[in-house]
C-alpha cells in the first residue's frame, strides 16, 4: 500500500495539497524559494571556516563587553537621540517650508512633512532653545555613540552573516541603523564646523537621512528594549563603580555573543571605561554649549568657529556671512540703493534718509543660527513689519517676499508667515545698538524677527512683496 500512486505518487489535481498550493499562489512560491536558498548559502556558510581578522571567533577578546556595560549605553542614547531627532525636526519647521520652495531646501518631502505648522514668534529665544539643544547635544553623544560601537562591534562581525531570513533582515536594520547613525552625525559636524563638502544641499541629505536612521532605530528598540532592561537590572551601576581593577571580572555569556569565549585579562575597570566616556562628554559640552548660552561660557566654545572674537563696537556681534563672501559690495548698497514695497496698491520707492525719518521702533532681539551659535540680545531699531505690510494696503498680509541684493542663491529670499509680520518686534532693521548697521550686519536694512532662523533674518533688503495668502 505504501508504494501505491495515491500514498508516494505526486498530489493529483484534486488532492488537499494541490488546492493548498494553488490558494497560496506565486507570492508564496517566491519566498518560498527565497527562504531555501538563504537556508541553502547559510549551511554553506557554516560548514566554511570564517575569513581571517575580525570574522573569527577569537579575535575580539575585551573582558569589559557585555550586555550590561552596552546597555548602560544604550539607555542614554535611547534618551538623548529621540531629543535630538524632535528638536531637528522643529529645526526644518522653523524655516515655514510649506509656504514655498524658497524656503524648503528638501523640495519633494511628502507625506514627511506632516508635522510642519506655522512657526511661533514667542518666546523670542525658542529657535535658539531648539537648536542650540540639537548641536550641543549632537556633538556631547559623540563619545556616547563610539563606545557603543565598541561595545557591540562583535556583532557587526558575526559568522556565517545571516542564519535565516529573519536573521538576515534584522542585520540589515542593524546596517542601516549604524549607518544612519554615522551619516547623521558626521554631516551634523562637518555642517557647523563649516565644512561645505557634501554632494548636494546638506538640509536635504540631512533631512532625509535623519527619517531613515530614526526609522532603524525605533526597530532596533523595539527588538532590544526588553534585553537592554534585563541586563540593566543584572548588575548595580553603584557596584560596578566601586569595583577595582583586581576584582574585574567578564559578565556572563550572553546569546548576543558580546562577551568574549575567550576574554583577555583586564587593563581597565568598566568604571574607568564610564569615566572616560563621561569625561569626554563633558569636555565637548564645556568648548561647544557656550556658543549657545552665551555669557562667560561664550570664551570657552572652542569648537565654535562663529565664536571667534568679532570685534568691538555696537556692530561687534557674531556674523554668518560676510558682504563679501556672497558677493554684495559697496556699489549694491550705495547712493543709488532703493528700498521697494510692493502689495495690494502701486508700488512704494525709498531712500534709506526716507525710511529713517519715519517712526522708528525698537526690539531686543537675538540671531541664532542653524549651526547652533547664537548671539546676546542686541537693540535693534527700524520700521514694523506690520506698519509696512499697512502702507502696502495689506495690514493682514499672508506672508511676504523679501528680497536682497545679493546675488542669486541660497535664502537670498525668503519668505515669512504672516504671524511673524504682525509681531511687534519684526522690524526692517536698519540700525543697532544706537549705530548704523554695518556692511556685513545687513546696511543698509535687513530683517529681523523673533524666534526666526538666521538666514531668515534676510541682508541687504532691496524689496518687500506682501501678499494676502500664506
Amino acid at each position: 500500500m505504501d508504494g501505491s500512486p495515491s500514498a508516494a505518487g505526486p498530489a493529483g489535481p484534486g488532492s488537499p495539497d494541490h488546492e493548498d498550493g494553488s490558494r497560496r499562489g506565486p507570492a508564496h512560491g517566491v519566498l518560498s524559494g527565497l527562504s531555501l536558498r538563504v537556508r541553502y548559502l547559510v549551511r554553506r556558510a557554516e560548514h566554511a571556516p570564517p575569513p581571517p581578522g575580525p570574522f573569527r571567533p577569537g579575535f575580539w577578546r575585551s573582558p569589559l563587553r557585555g550586555p550590561w556595560l552596552t546597555s548602560v549605553f544604550g539607555l542614554v542614547l535611547l534618551i538623548g537621540i529621540p531629543l535630538m531627532f524632535v528638536t531637528g525636526m522643529l529645526s526644518y519647521a522653523s524655516y515655514n517650508p510649506d509656504l514655498g520652495r524658497l524656503n524648503d531646501q528638501t523640495p519633494g518631502k511628502g507625506v514627511l512633512g506632516f508635522y510642519l505648522f506655522a512657526w511661533p514668534t514667542h518666546p523670542y529665544w525658542l529657535y535658539r532653545l531648539t537648536q542650540g539643544v540639537h548641536v550641543t547635544l549632537g556633538v556631547v553623544l559623540v563619545p556616547v555613540l563610539l563606545a557603543k560601537l565598541w561595545s557591540v562591534i562583535p556583532k557587526l562581525f558575526t559568522w556565517p552573516p545571516a542564519r535565516s531570513l529573519a536573521h538576515a533582515l534584522e542585520r540589515l536594520s542593524l546596517l542601516l541603523l549604524v549607518g544612519g547613525v554615522i551619516f547623521e552625525f558626521v554631516t551634523g559636524i562637518f555642517n557647523i564646523q563649516l565644512f561645505y563638502v557634501f554632494p548636494g544641499s546638506f538640509y536635504t541629505l540631512h533631512f532625509y537621512g535623519a527619517w531613515v536612521f530614526i526609522a532603524a532605530f525605533v526597530v532596533h528598540v523595539c527588538l532590544k528594549v526588553g534585553r537592554m532592561v534585563g541586563a540593566l537590572r543584572s548588575r548595580s551601576l553603584m557596584a560596578e563603580l566601586r569595583t577595582p581593577l583586581a576584582r574585574t571580572r567578564p559578565e556572563p555569556p550572553d546569546p548576543d555573543g558580546l562577551v568574549p569565549a575567550d576574554p583577555a585579562p583586564p587593563t581597565m575597570t568598566r568604571r574607568g571605561v564610564l569615566a572616560m566616556v563621561g569625561g569626554g562628554s563633558l569636555l565637548l559640552l564645556l568648548v561647544t554649549a557656550g556658543q549657545s548660552i552665551g555669557g562667560l561660557l561664550r570664551n570657552t566654545a572652542l569648537l565654535a568657529p562663529h565664536n571667534r572674537e568679532p570685534g568691538s563696537g555696537p556692530n561687534g556681534f557674531q556674523i554668518n556671512k560676510t558682504a563679501a563672501s556672497v558677493g554684495v559690495t559697496p556699489a549694491h548698497v550705495g547712493p543709488d540703493w532703493r528700498l521697494e514695497i510692493h502689495g495690494a496698491g502701486p508700488a512704494h520707492v525709498f531712500t534709506r534718509a526716507q525710511l529713517l525719518a519715519m517712526p522708528q521702533h525698537t526690539a531686543s532681539l537675538p540671531i541664532a543660527c542653524v549651526e547652533g551659535w547664537s548671539t546676546t540680545d542686541q537693540l535693534w531699531s527700524g520700521l514694523r513689519l506690520a506698519d509696512l505690510a499697512a502702507l502696502a494696503g495689506l495690514p493682514d498680509a499672508g506672508s511676504v517676499l523679501v528680497e536682497s541684493v545679493q546675488p542669486p542663491g541660497p535664502y537670498a529670499s525668503v519668505l515669512l508667515r504672516g504671524n511673524q509680520i504682525r509681531d511687534p518686534r519684526s522690524l526692517l532693521a536698519l540700525r543697532v545698538n544706537g549705530a548704523d548697521l554695518s556692511l556685513d550686519h545687513g546696511f543698509p536694512a535687513r530683517i529681523i524677527v523673533p524666534a526666526n532662523p538666521g538666514v531668515n533674518n534676510t541682508k541687504w533688503v532691496r524689496r518687500l512683496t506682501f501678499r494676502s495668502w500664506p
